[in-house]
């Protein structure tokens, strides 16, 4: 299966690299072709600019997309299920990460209708939107104070939405003690790496 995985983290420091790396490891072992969009390394332009606020404000499709912005939709659409990896910074994804959504997502690719009113979208519906993410605090309090609920309804029930006919998010809580957490993490994204298909399956 074709993977795209949009990876969002400054630091090859960081605990989510290593999330990171153990699910390429993961998909390795389970013989996927993977293309990873590395959006600090690509250093991904966040800001929408004034050209591209005018097309999707007034829903001007006919006017040009910018050169990065075609790259990834060509990844998109090349793709049978992307993969999300990003830290949960104040209750969201990184800024960087928004702006993928805000510039790739464009009108008349992403959403969209015609003038009867009839849906205009080309992005190809993929088969698994899945979203790792990882967190200072834990599960548990994520999940108790609600902010675990806002961030799934944010990016699965918004971003990812019916683009994607099967759509998860996995939670790596609790990195504040990261010694504590980080065999079992890891493990973990590896092990949902290797068992790709059987997510898209249903099985877990």
């Amino acid at each position: 299966m074709n993977v795209l995985v949009v990876y969002c983290h400054p630091s090859k420091e960081s605990f989510t690299y290593r999330i990171f790396e153990s699910f390429l490891k993961g998909l390795s072992t389970a013989n996927h072709s993977v293309v990873v969009s590395d959006l600090y390394s690509m250093n991904f332009q966040t800001d929408m600019s004034l050209e591209e606020y005018n097309r999707e404000g007034f829903a001007c499709i006919e006017k040009p997309l910018s050169d990065d912005v075609c790259i990834e939709q060509q990844k998109i659409q090349q793709a049978d299920s992307i993969v999300f990896i990003y830290p949960v910074w104040w209750s969201d994804c990184p800024a960087k990460l928004k702006g993928w959504f805000d510039r790739v997502y464009s009108v008349g690719f992403a959403y969209g209708y015609d003038a009867q009113g009839h849906k205009q979208i080309k992005m190809k519906r993929q088969k698994l939107g899945l979203v790792l993410c990882t967190a200072g605090h834990s599960n548990e309090f994520l999940l108790q104070t609600g902010i675990a609920e806002s961030m799934r309804k944010v990016m699965i029930d918004d971003r990812l939405g019916p683009r994607f006919e099967s759509k998860q998010m996995h939670l790596f809580g609790g990195t504040i003690n990261v010694n504590e957490v980080m065999d079992q993490h890891i493990h973990k994204a590896y092990e949902i790496g290797a068992n790709l298909d059987g997510l898209i399956n249903g099985i877990d």
